[in-house]
């Protein structure tokens, strides 16, 4: 039944003819392992074509919502993972096949008459295939992704006259957004598959027109198509399969934090395969005579896609041929060279950890830390994502409420020229709020280390001398205040006092109590002031008994003959938005230069932070991470264990 079935299909279609015409074709010197390039690269297209459909089914090409659904497919779609990475290991496995392809038809002569169409369609096919790399880049929004693509398409305006226009039309207007990616999209999943598939046809067409090229020395017997070399091809498609899936598997395809204009990204870089034009741009900076990105970019390149367009041409000479080969081999092993120098650059502080003082090293390592921030970023937002999920306006709207991630921002860009901020333990990864390394700032201010600002460990280390001590740059650096009243006072008398261990001890212990009482005017979230009652109790003893003598130049409750700001409210959210907003608020006039050099970040005067930038940098420094438009967590100092669950019900409720 199934043959009669068959013939009637034959006797319309004409496949049996099509399938013996295919599969018996005589190949000289029978079939080789060297030929199977072809066959890979033709199956790895068919992967993409497949995985990239179902990507395509989940995937929402918008501004807004494409990091999202690149999340989803990678997170929470079953198998998502594993499909969006085989669509990307694949690709570069098509970046890598291309090279040996072209090196194996030029070694085989298969470019010269009468294949020279078909060597010309086989450059404009590596050209498609180039492209999906460079457009399927952008497609997950994320910042590795944009900032790398803008750093590209800005190539295209490097052209004279027409150069402005060629970027107009491929970033989709003035500005990298909306546009940009619908456009990228439209392209990667649209017009380069389908010009690839045309030219792939011609390109089939072709090489079926003038069969396998075969100049070897080999002179055993010819053989079909069919079993021999289709067995090679499929083995060889299957191990490559394989290759993929494992890869994939244990390298999954990364997505880093969304894209955000308004926030660079220091460590954007092409995908490998296109790094070593990214690295040969760096010849054309002037320090071999050339200095035009032009040449480098546009000249340069063209020139040698013109030499690869001519050389059926250049094999007709007597030593066009051996030349064509060494060309290739000198293209091929010249972007490996440029390739393995980009990568040793990005990791010269790695290779070479002595050098220390190099500017090599030092923007190797500054490389690092932004990789390192991405990452941060990106788990940051990850863990929004699991708690609140994603926004109708995107997850930039998410972004922006948190105060670990915009608190974080905005310490890097208004603190930490002069703050640092070593934070540890399960707050380590926040340490990246501080300088990106310290060689960026040639005379570091100094000014206090915020990590714990206001915690009992923080203000211990104020009110203790020692190497992380109040004389140490984790306060007063080389600020003002290094050389002040409270440093002589707490080195020179209060502990240079307590002569016997017996009184450094009761000392010490004093210092504690002390600390937490005044941690208890901030009323940070992260601590258990209940728990610690008894301290905070004697602590506010000492404090208003002058033991330390800390109220004879601060005002704190009752004591109010201080000359110096209160220590009511002591690093609490008020107390921090007016030091930010205004410290010569905290700084009195009494005080006449104690604010050693802090701006005002939003006084009457000046606007450089919002009002809500503001709130999310105290929220920050507060280790605070209830997300802005919610109430900030509270706790009340003084309550009982009882009490205090009671209020958070209360505000639970609230």
């Amino acid at each position: 039944m199934f043959g009669k079935l068959y013939n009637w299909v034959d006797s319309r279609t004409g496949v049996q003819e099509s399938l013996e015409e295919a599969l018996y074709e005589n190949i000289p010197g029978g079939s080789k392992w060297r030929y199977v390039s072809g066959s890979m690269l033709v199956f790895a297209f068919m992967t993409q074509a497949i995985t990239g459909i179902f990507l395509w089914m989940n995937y929402s090409a918008g501004s807004q919502n494409a990091w999202a659904s690149v999340y989803y497919i990678t997170y929470n779609m079953e198998g998502g993972a594993l499909l969006r990475g085989i669509h990307h290991v694949m690709a570069q496995a098509m970046v890598c096949l291309l090279p040996i392809h072209i090196l194996q038809v030029v070694i085989e002569k298969a470019y010269v008459k009468p294949r020279e169409f078909n060597w010309w369609l086989g450059l404009v096919l590596m050209q498609i295939t180039l492209a999906l790399g460079l457009t399927g880049y952008l497609l997950p929004w994320d910042q590795k992704g944009y900032w790398a693509t803008k750093v590209a398409t800005e190539l295209a305006a490097l052209p004279p006259f027409v150069g402005g226009y060629i970027q107009k039309i491929v970033v989709g207007g003035n500005e990298y957004g909306h546009f940009t990616l619908t456009r990228f999209f439209a392209l990667h999943a649209g017009v380069l598959p389908g010009l690839l598939v045309g030219f792939l046809v011609l390109h089939l067409a072709m090489f079926r027109k003038h069969g396998i090229t075969a100049h070897s020395s080999d002179k055993r017997p010819d053989q079909m198509f069919w079993p021999m070399q289709v067995l090679k091809d499929g083995v060889a498609c299957a191990l490559l399969f394989g290759l993929v899936v494992w890869v994939a598997l244990i390298h999954p395809a990364e997505l880093g934090p969304p894209a955000e204009p308004t926030e660079p990204y220091g460590a954007a870089r092409p995908e490998w395969y296109f790094l070593f034009l990214f690295q040969m741009l760096k010849y054309f900076d002037g320090s071999m005579g050339w200095n035009n990105e032009f040449m480098g970019a546009i000249v340069f390149p063209g020139l040698l896609f013109g030499f690869m367009f001519l050389m059926p041409f250049i094999a007709r000479i007597k030593v066009g041929h051996a030349l064509n080969v060494l060309m290739i081999a000198l293209v091929v092993g010249g972007a490996g060279y440029l390739t393995w120098e980009a990568y040793q650059e990005d990791n010269y502080n790695i290779n070479n950890p002595e050098d220390t003082e190099s500017a090599a090293f030092k923007k190797a390592a500054k490389f690092h830390a932004e990789v390192k921030r991405a990452d941060t970023e990106f788990e940051l937002i990850q863990e929004l994502v699991e708690d609140y999920g994603i926004p109708l306006e995107g997850p930039l709207a998410l972004q922006q409420k948190d105060p670990y991630t915009m608190g974080l921002r905005l310490f890097r860009r208004q603190c930490a020229s002069c703050h640092a901020y070593n934070a540890t333990g399960e707050n380590e990864r926040l340490a990246i709020a501080g300088p990106v390394i310290a060689a960026d700032v040639e005379e570091p201010m100094g000014a206090p280390d915020l990590y714990g600002f206001g915690s009992p460990s923080w203000i211990q280390g104020l009110l203790s001398v020692g190497e992380n001590g109040i004389g140490s740059a984790r306060y007063f650096g080389n600020t003002s205040h290094s050389e002040g009243e409270m440093i002589a006072h707490i080195r020179d008398t209060m502990w240079a006092e307590a002569e016997s261990e017996e009184d450094k001890q009761n000392l010490a212990g004093m210092v504690e109590e002390v600390s937490w009482a005044l941690s208890a005017e901030a009323k940070l979230p992260y601590l258990d002031y209940a728990a610690n009652q008894d301290k905070i109790q004697s602590g506010i003893d000492h404090l208003n008994d002058d033991t330390l003598g800390c109220v004879g130049c601060h005002n704190y409750k009752e004591n109010e003959f201080g000359y110096v700001f209160t220590l009511d409210n002591y690093a609490s959210s008020e107390w921090l938005t007016t030091m930010i907003s205004d410290p010569n608020q905290i700084y009195s006039e009494d005080w006449g230069t104690y604010n050693d050099r802090m701006p005002a970040f939003h006084s009457e005067a000046t606007k450089l932070l919002t009002a809500n930038e503001i709130e999310l940098l105290v929220r920050f420094l507060r280790q605070d991470r209830t997300l802005l438009g919610t109430s900030s967590a509270k706790v009340n100092p003084l309550a009982t264990a009882e009490s205090s669950e009671e209020v958070t019900e209360e505000e639970s409720a609230e």
